[in-house]
């Protein structure tokens, strides 16, 4: 069962909020000036403008999070450190995600951080398609409303036989992929048309990524935010951190 961190926090928030202005309008002119200050209310005290800051942070402004799989590969790795603009497709409400100020629209190209339909986990992936599109895959090429979408060779290649690398463009965007060169079963044969209020996500590692070619498009309720940049890499604690893939998220 995954913790459900940002309800955790706000919890955390209230209760240490609420023991902070108790302490000041009420229990402080009570308290003898030469009894000590118990601890709990101490603590909270302490504790408190640093967790209000942390939530209003993750909430609203920058999340960081951590690479777990590699659906994402060639573009983000596991272990990549990223941190996503939670503002960037508009303020929403912390913990239950309703929108309240409208900001951007997510676009084609873009990578977004999200909620799979009926699953509380965070995943990532690319936005392949926008409400109304038809989504096609023949063959491992891939078709946004009939048109393929450019592939591009590149001098790179995969550190697996199995797989190569192109360069891929979806409107400004020009991205790597990653795909086998004999079409598994998510590369073959599939269609879908984007319902409105929906988003159609892939991810660059195409023939292992679990995406919309297998539960469906994303509801705009249950968009987190844009992945923005990685900020470091760590595999392992047995490793140490590394900063060589710091860099804007294409």
């Amino acid at each position: 069962m995954d913790i459900d961190f940002p309800l955790i926090l706000f919890i955390l928030v209230v209760v240490s909020g609420i023991v902070w202005f108790a302490d000041r309008l009420f229990l402080a002119k009570r308290r003898h000036p030469e009894q000590p200050v118990p601890s709990w209310i101490e603590y909270s005290g302490s504790f408190f403008p640093v967790l209000l800051l942390v939530f209003v942070l993750r909430s609203f402004l920058f999340e960081p999070f951590q690479i777990p799989s590699g659906s994402m590969i060639p573009t983000l790795k596991v272990g990549d450190f990223i941190l996503v603009n939670k503002f960037s497709y508009g303020v929403r409400l912390p913990v239950i995600g309703t929108k309240v100020i409208p900001v951007n629209e997510p676009r084609r190209g873009e990578v977004m951080v999200f909620f799979p339909p009926e699953d509380d986990r965070y995943f990532i992936k690319r936005v392949i398609g926008l409400p109304g599109d038809e989504i096609s895959v023949f063959n491992n090429q891939l078709f946004v409303n009939g048109k393929p979408a450019e592939q591009q060779a590149v001098d790179e290649l995969s550190r697996d036989s199995r797989f190569e690398l192109k360069n891929e463009v979806l409107g400004n965007v020009v991205h790597r992929i990653q795909k086998s060169k004999i079409p598994g079963p998510l590369g073959r044969n599939f269609s879908y048309i984007v319902p409105d209020g929906h988003y159609f996500m892939m991810g660059d590692n195409r023939d292992n990524s679990s995406d919309s070619r297998v539960w469906g498009a994303v509801p705009e309720k249950n968009i987190v935010g844009k992945a923005v940049v990685i900020w470091m890499h760590w595999d392992s604690f047995v490793s140490l951190p590394s900063f060589d893939r710091v860099g804007r998220i294409q």
